[in-house]
């Protein structure tokens, strides 16, 4: 179960985990980068999430995530993963339709749901002849268009 309290929090947590998997560390800079806001907006987040102990912060050399953190920022990295897989096992090709509608539903699957995400995403995956065939003849307008 994942514990942050809010979707920014996980927001936070989940790139910094990403640039962590990535690069061993995470810089302000990076994250500010990633998330598109500012830089003392990502210094005041990250004061609290060392607060909540998922994080440290080694001055002049970055960030890094407790246990506490690697875990709760693994769960959230798997979630994105989960729901994105399923958008573009939905026929979605549009990178920014994508994006948005993965950031929009992520924060609001819960457990039960994201592992019914998953194990669909697998018989879809296990089965391309099928899902083809239900896209094909699926009533839905272009999967690719941003709305």
């Amino acid at each position: 179960m994942i514990a942050v309290a809010t979707p920014s929090q996980e927001d936070y947590l989940e790139v910094i985990c990403r640039l962590v998997q990535e690069k061993g560390y995470a810089r302000v800079r990076d994250i500010a980068e990633a998330l598109q806001i500012s830089l003392p907006s990502v210094s005041k987040m990250i004061r609290r999430l060392n607060q909540d102990g998922l994080l440290e912060v080694e001055r002049y050399r970055g960030l890094t995530l407790t246990a506490k953190g690697l875990e709760q920022g693994g769960l959230l990295v798997q979630r994105h993963r989960i729901v994105e897989r399923f958008l573009r096992n939905l026929g979605v090709t549009d990178e920014a339709a994508v994006w948005r509608d993965v950031e929009g539903m992520e924060h609001f699957v819960g457990p039960a749901t994201l592992a019914r995400l998953n194990a669909l995403n697998a018989f879809i995956e296990a089965n391309p002849s099928w899902w083809r065939r239900y896209l094909d003849t699926a009533s839905v307008p272009d999967a690719g268009r941003a709305d």
